[in-house]
Order: C-alpha cells, then structure tokens, then sequence
C-alpha cells in the first residue's frame, strides 16, 4: 500500500477554533491531482474529521490522490438559549471549499492538488449539506449560494445513506423529532423548505452534472427510499444532458450507517465514480450508459 502522509489541524477561517481539516496525500505523484473532499456526518451535532482518519488514508492510498476532511460547527447536544443551527453547519464547508480554492499551500506539500478539480463526499447528513450547496437553495437559505469559480471546479458528488427530506424522515423515525432535527432547524410543523428533492439545478443548468447516490440495505437508522428519492430527482432536472452521469448503488455495501465508512468496498466504489467522471471526453460524454 502507497504511504500516505498527512497534515493535520489546518485552520480555514478564523472564526471558530474548530474550523480546521485533516490533509492526506501520496509523496512523489508528481502533477497536481484532483482533491477528494470528505464531510463526515454525525446528525448535524457529532463526530469529528479525526474519526475518519483511516478511511482518509485508505481513500488517498487506494486512489492516489489528496484527501481533505474538515471539521464544522456543530449543534449543541444539550438545548442552550443560541442553539447553532441550519444553516450554519453548511456555511461552514462552503467557506472551507472556497478557501480550498485559494489555499497556498505549504513548502512541506509534496502531492499539490488541482483547486479546478474536485471530488466531494457526503455522508449522512453531510449529503444534505452538500446537495444544499450545489442545488438551488436559494429561496431558503440563499447564504449558501456558491460562487461559478467553485461550481465548475467540483466535478463530481458521492454522496452516501443520506438525508435528504426531513418530513418523510420523521414519519418513518418519529423520534428523530426531538433526537436531533430541532435542535438542527429549529421547531417547524413541517421542514418541506429543506427538502433537497425540491431544489433545482443552479445558475442555469451550472451545478455538478455527476452525482453517485449510495445505500446500504443493512442501514438501519436512514431509510433506503430517502436515496430513492433523491436519484429520481437528480435524474429529473438532469433529464436532456448528455454530458450528466447520475448513477445509484444500493447493492453493493452491506454494513450498518457507519460501517460501511470502514469497508474496501466504499473505497471502490468513490475511486470507479472518479475514475469514470474523469475518463469523460467531448466526444464520448453522450455514448456512456447512465
């Protein structure tokens, strides 16, 4: 296996101490490589970029190119009086990934990476993050509005046992009401605003046209039908572009919400998705099954 080197506690703005991210990298890979970013989950309120350090370095060793994972403000697990809440969590990683765009990167760096090329991963309630930046959420949260330089430079978006509709979540997992989704949004009667299926493409058709949707049906805590629904949506507004891979796995991981982070197979199947996005050509975009 390559041997992975990593910078760790990188601050990326300097308005919360915990806005910091973990770099990993394979010396000697010669040009700049494309960037995979990881944003862990944890319910808008847990985890932490170091609990993924393994699957940071098992993702850089397996595909050869850079690996970042930032950390982000979370939600208190206790009710405060100023509860931290959508969508400041996702303000954060999107002012991490336009800080990545201008990064200068340290002396020590020996595998640079190409800001015009980035791969983004989601999981759990990262998905939802993401998919709130690079789709259209504008009438709702319009803080998260990315600027063109980021939407043309991430190319492509894995996201995996996500949420992405809260309303059809809590009618499924009641409890997760008062588990974790009003300390997040805030007490509603509904969160249709929030429902990522609803949103469309930015900026005139300019959000990423590659998306890979992952599902274990061992995962017991998110539904497989929340992933359903958002691989019919992205086929929907992406319905006529030839050049668009929007693609779904709910076969092959086996594990629990979280296990699936410590299998080989999670690797394989983020590195054949970037594999593919980046085998695209003019000319050979339109001849690629879907």
């Amino acid at each position: 296996m390559a041997v992975v080197s990593t910078i760790l506690d990188v601050p990326y703005s300097p308005a919360h101490p915990l806005l910091q991210f973990d770099y990993y990298c394979v010396k000697g890979n010669g040009d700049a490589q494309p960037l995979l970013v990881f944003v862990h989950g944890g319910a808008w309120r847990s985890e932490d970029k170091k609990d993924h350090a393994e699957f940071a370095q098992r993702l850089a060793a397996a595909t050869k190119y850079p690996v970042v994972v930032p950390n982000y403000r979370l939600t208190s697990r206790t009710r405060v009086e100023h509860m931290f809440r959508h969508p400041g969590h996702t303000e954060d990683i999107l002012g991490f990934l336009k800080f990545l765009g201008d990064w200068v990167t340290p002396p020590e760096l020996e595998a640079p990476f190409d800001p015009r090329e980035m791969y983004l991963i989601g999981h759990s309630c990262s998905a939802h993050m993401l998919a709130s930046i690079f789709l259209d959420s504008t009438h709702i949260t319009p803080s998260l509005t990315p600027p063109a330089q980021l939407l043309e430079a991430v190319k492509g978006l894995v996201l995996s046992e996500g949420i992405y509709d809260i309303d059809r979540l809590l009618s499924t997992f009641p409890p997760y009401r008062d588990w974790f989704i009003e300390d997040a949004f805030g007490p509603r009667e509904s969160y249709e605003p929030f429902d990522v299926n609803h949103y469309r493409l930015r900026d005139a058709g300019k959000s990423p046209s590659s998306w890979l949707i992952l599902h274990s049906k061992a995962d017991t805590l998110i539904d497989i039908p929340q992933s359903q629904l958002m691989y019919d949506h992205l086929k929907k507004v992406h319905e006529g572009n030839t050049g668009s891979i929007i693609v779904r796995d709910f076969d092959t991981l086996k594990d629990e919400h979280d296990e699936i982070l410590r299998g080989d197979e999670y690797v394989k199947l983020v590195q054949g998705f970037v594999s593919r996005v980046r085998g695209l050509t003019p000319q050979a975009q339109g001849l690629l099954p879907k």
